[in-house]
């Protein structure tokens, strides 16, 4: 499926809120001035709420899958609007999808 390319200017949180942190190891392929991320990122969670009954149980990172099919940089493929990423609390368990806020509309890719 085709989408616009994420990039470190994209904005991404975890599904009650917190910030995602998009840094990535691409110093190759930019858009508009920012490096693309890649599906190979893990992006750290800053200020999750989330708690399960009186246990707080913050969303950490987002680890991604569904990057590009047809392109890839330095051999991994690139995250777009269509990406999944999964919240992944402290002890592992996925809490739910990361919300893609807005992206680059500048270039797309399948």
């Amino acid at each position: 499926m085709p989408g616009n390319l994420l990039t470190m200017t994209s904005r991404v949180q975890c599904p009650h809120g917190g910030f995602v942190l998009l840094i990535t190891s691409n110093t190759h392929i930019f858009v508009s001035g920012a490096p693309v991320l890649l599906q190979s990122d893990i992006h750290p969670v800053l200020g999750c709420p989330f708690t399960i009954g009186p246990k707080y149980s913050p969303c950490i990172r987002v680890e991604w899958t569904a990057g590009t099919t047809k392109m890839t940089i330095g051999g991994q493929a690139a995250l777009m609007q269509s990406s999944i990423g999964k919240c992944i609390n402290a002890e592992g368990a996925p809490q739910g999808l990361a919300i893609i806020a807005s992206t680059q509309p500048q270039v797309s890719s399948v």
